[in-house]
């Protein structure tokens, strides 16, 4: 194993819940964890690409969780991690939450009996053209949307030499997918891609983007009205079972902090979320963590 593979405690992998890799399942949140941790051996001409869309995760959170690993040239028969596993975002379990740092979104459905959840890998602005946050709804949805490229966007790409049409109609070279949903946030949609490959990147300009498959799922569940939360979290903590976990992403370069910086912050949401009590925690753990910035939940204590 290389150094990125998280430290569990055989308690923090016991109490790991499964989450399933079908596309739009769920799981109950009475914890604040949710999924597992687990490998896959890499079969010739594979890439970490690949891996990431048959596991149902977006390239940048499998790759800093392999950061050994070289992403296009993988050894044919190395081990590589596998992380489904997710500390929930402290925020409001309802509707659609979607946590920029870490290019992932959580689906609540509260309506189920103790709560479930869904989540899926997604693509969020790059840093010229960042995802707006706060609090938003659905506003609508298209099937087989056309896309009308905004000035901005038509600019952009005639200085590239790549100019576009001022309408791109529905069909494989639609940047949009096949679904789309509206935010109320104007001139923003969560909707598919035709470049799969690119989920879990900063690559948008500002939209969030889903696999084919999520977008599909999302798209007959989600009605309009539905709240959808933007949020920044790079670093999250919850409980399992009494065990402690934290999760920490890379900041984007825009808002990035230095270690001291990102370790008191650290202390800080661990001290918002579980009070002044005695804890009994791992600091040199959690110092490890906040340096490697895995994305990987690893346990740091118990209460």
């Amino acid at each position: 194993m290389g150094s990125s593979w998280p430290a569990l405690s055989v308690m923090g992998i016991m109490f790991c819940l499964f989450l399933a890799e079908i596309p739009g399942s769920t799981q109950a949140f009475e914890d604040d964890v949710i999924g597992a941790l687990s490998t896959t051996p890499i079969t010739e001409g594979e890439t970490l690409s690949d891996i990431a869309r048959i596991y149902n995760l977006g390239y940048t959170e499998i790759r800093i969780a392999n950061s050994d690993v070289d992403p296009w040239l993988p050894e044919e028969g190395s081990e590589v991690m596998i992380p489904n596993m997710h500390v929930l975002p402290d925020t409001s379990k309802e509707g659609i939450v979607i946590n920029v740092p870490e290019m992932r979104m959580y689906v609540y459905d509260n309506k189920s009996a103790g709560g479930k959840v869904a989540t899926f890998p997604i693509s969020v602005g790059r840093q010229d053209w960042t995802t707006p946050h706060g609090e938003m709804q659905v506003s609508g949805k298209l099937e087989s949307p056309a896309w009308y490229p905004p000035a901005s966007i038509l600019r952009e790409h005639a200085e590239m030499g790549e100019p576009l049409p001022r309408v791109v109609g529905p069909g494989p070279d639609n940047p949009l997918g096949k679904y789309a949903l509206l935010l109320s946030t104007k001139g923003y949609l969560i909707h598919g891609t035709n470049k799969p490959y690119g989920i879990g990147m900063r690559v948008t300009h500002g939209c969030i983007r889903m696999y084919p498959k999520h977008i599909k799922t999302l798209f007959s569940e989600v009605k309009a009205g539905v709240k959808v939360s933007v949020i920044d979290q790079a670093i999250k903590v919850g409980l399992l079972n009494g065990v402690i976990f934290m999760e920490v992403h890379p900041s984007f370069d825009e808002n990035a902090l230095g270690l001291a910086q990102r370790y008191a912050a650290a202390m800080n949401i661990v001290h918002g979320r579980f009070g002044d009590e005695l804890l009994k925690m791992s600091h040199s753990r959690i110092q490890q963590m906040i340096s490697e910035q895995t994305g990987v939940p690893s346990s740091i204590g118990f209460l």
